[in-house]
């Protein structure tokens, strides 16, 4: 009787491979999302080859932390979905801004607060373009994403008590991709303990 029982939770906790797929997708999409806000200027579906006039002269903005991001970020969306969770996603690596955009962007926030960046090529096209670039946003997390709440930049004040106090307070979910690169202090390292615990 035990061993059905685990072998139900465990065939309910598996990802079934139409479900993989699907997150796959996602995360390949926003990684795209991340790219083209980086380095297009123009041609964002790649309709013709790719030319030296599609490319923004001067790139600003991280790859390098985004690609995790936005892989915790399709995972943590089947998550929330799957159990109805109140979460709070915590970005810490600042000039990680085009994985929060992107993902934004991809399931529609972005667009229902900036109509005028649709969810067509004329979009994806303004997207890119106001990406780290004159009278657009920010390379980094900012205040103009839908459901930012902080400036980017380094967190260990941040994530000394945040998490902590978030989900005692509100009963909310933290999660948080800074924890091992940011928390050399003593204080981040007691708050991450108390959590764990």
């Amino acid at each position: 009787m035990v061993a059905e029982e685990n072998q139900t939770k465990i065939a309910e906790s598996v990802l079934t491979p139409e479900l993989l797929k699907r997150i796959d997708a996602y995360w390949r999409a926003a990684n795209y999302l991340s790219v083209g806000q980086i380095y297009l200027y123009d041609n964002p579906l790649l309709r013709r080859p790719l030319a030296l006039t599609d490319v923004k002269h001067m790139l600003l903005g991280h790859w390098g932390t985004t690609p995790g991001q936005n892989f915790i970020y399709a995972h943590l969306n089947r998550v929330i979905t799957k159990y109805d969770l109140d979460m709070i996603y915590v970005s810490g690596p600042g000039h990680g801004g085009p994985a929060v955009v992107g993902n934004t962007y991809l399931e529609g926030t972005y667009s229902e607060i900036y109509p005028d960046i649709s969810q067509d090529e004329a979009g994806l096209r303004k997207l890119f373009l106001q990406f780290s670039f004159p009278g657009g946003i920010p390379s980094h997390a900012s205040p103009e994403c839908p459901g930012s709440i902080h400036e980017g930049g380094e967190l260990d004040v941040f994530d000394c008590g945040a998490p902590q106090s978030q989900a005692s307070r509100h009963r909310l979910l933290g999660s948080d991709r800074t924890w091992d690169r940011y928390c050399a202090s003593s204080c981040c390292s007691a708050s991450k303990r108390s959590i764990n615990t």
